[in-house]
């Protein structure tokens, strides 16, 4: 599908500064796999560009207002906002917190450790928790960067859903859908782990 004359993709941008839904509908619809393509090139993940395209929409909503004709094309202004998201999320994706099995001994996951440390359990016990623990670890290097990275925001610095997504400063649904998402994807990936 081609991309609309700017003149059309304009005049959504000034209904969507007036909050006309069906102009954004339309828009997103026109211009959405060109930048999806575009996020795509420079993240490499579809998740990531995704995520970025989603975070660049919900950008593009809200300053539809403050968009000018006269410094840039419809389509440029909307790039430019893409390729902006996209290299923030390199750039959090860079700085993401890893963690492994040795992350778990000081901080967060206390009950972990103190049912490790508990002189109730045995070394057969310590040496399931410690095995346990080596597959969250495991499972947990495999999630996406920045839901590996709110995840641990919100259990391993105990940081509500809010603090994480002002911290990663993204909007509190996305945040809240990464962490859900993540969660479903360690307990299936631990599923599978225990499987004999």
């Amino acid at each position: 599908m081609a991309t609309p004359e700017p003149q059309q993709l304009n005049a959504w941008l000034n209904a969507i500064a007036r909050q006309d839904r069906q102009a954004f509908r339309l828009l997103y619809e026109a211009t959405a796999p060109k930048l999806f393509g575009y996020a795509l090139r420079i993240l490499t993940k579809r998740e990531a560009a995704e995520e970025a395209l989603q975070e660049s929409f919900i950008s593009i909503w809200n300053s539809a207002g403050s968009y000018q004709a006269s410094l840039a094309a419809p389509m440029t202004w909307m790039t430019t906002i893409v390729r902006n998201k996209a290299l923030d999320a390199l750039r959090r994706a860079d700085h993401a917190i890893e963690i492994d099995a040795e992350s778990f001994k000081d901080g967060g996951m206390q009950s972990m450790i103190e049912a490790m440390e508990s002189p109730m359990r045995g070394p057969g016990d310590a040496l399931q928790l410690s095995e346990s623990a080596a597959a969250l670890a495991n499972c947990f290097r495999q999630l996406q960067g920045l839901h590996r990275q709110a995840i641990a925001m919100a259990f391993y610095h105990d940081l509500s859903h809010q603090e994480v997504a002002e911290q990663m400063r993204l909007p509190l649904g996305t945040v809240k859908t990464w962490i859900r998402r993540g969660l479903e994807r360690l307990r299936v990936c631990l599923a599978k782990q225990e499987r004999p």
